[in-house]
């Protein structure tokens, strides 16, 4: 792996994970440190970052992990909704079995993760709803379309402190994932890109709560 991919991947795991707190500032010594590489890769890995919307350069601190607002997180939603609903009719036409087949298995453990309780459990589906949307834009076969999300797909782990996803909502989804796989498995697009709207809207709905 090249110094400045190891430089991004640490840090962008970092946030993703919350080892790196929004707002928290990132020194290229201490990235360079962790990444176990010079500060120049560090310097790229942070400009792809920014890019990306993860990092922000303020002044007199450099690079800072960006907080997200409510309104960030709105207009990711109405994103999400129109890029993943095309990408979904997509999938409806271009998904391989296997790609079905896996997706259908993701589906039916987030099901089992939402009628649990547990301390972790929404780490769980958290990680697990990732996986899905990520296996349905592969799925689409569209290299515009992976640009295009690769950082809006990342966006649910990023807006856990606006999100508040009780039992229902997590259920619910669940459910979605579950009707986005019947509507593949028909090679039906339209109800694909329904299913996959109504999905993405009724996630951002948590934010009127």
């Amino acid at each position: 792996m090249r110094a400045v991919d190891k430089a991004y991947e640490t840090v962008r795991s970092g946030i993703l994970a919350g080892r790196f707190a929004p707002q928290s500032r990132l020194t290229e010594q201490d990235v360079a440190a962790s990444a176990g590489v010079s500060r120049t890769p560090v310097r790229e890995a942070l400009r792809r970052l920014h890019a990306e919307g993860l990092v922000e350069f303020t002044p007199h601190q450099g690079a800072v992990v960006t907080l997200w607002s409510v309104a960030d997180a709105d207009e990711i939603f109405d994103l999400r909704a129109v890029l993943e609903s095309h990408g979904a009719a997509r999938a409806a036409a271009h998904a391989t079995p296997a790609q079905i087949a896996e997706l259908a298995r993701l589906a039916e453990e987030q099901c089992a993760e939402a009628g649990r309780r547990g301390a972790s459990q929404r780490e769980r589906i958290a990680a697990l709803d990732c996986r899905f949307h990520r296996c349905l834009q592969a799925a689409a076969a569209s290299p515009r379309l992976a640009r295009a999300l690769a950082s809006l797909l990342d966006a649910p782990l990023l807006m856990k402190a606006l999100v508040d996803y009780g039992a229902e909502d997590l259920a619910r989804g669940a459910a979605h994932h579950v009707e986005l796989v019947q509507a593949l498995a028909a090679r039906d697009p339209q109800w694909a890109a329904a299913v996959m709207r109504a999905h993405i809207l009724a996630a951002k709905g948590t934010l009127r709560r």
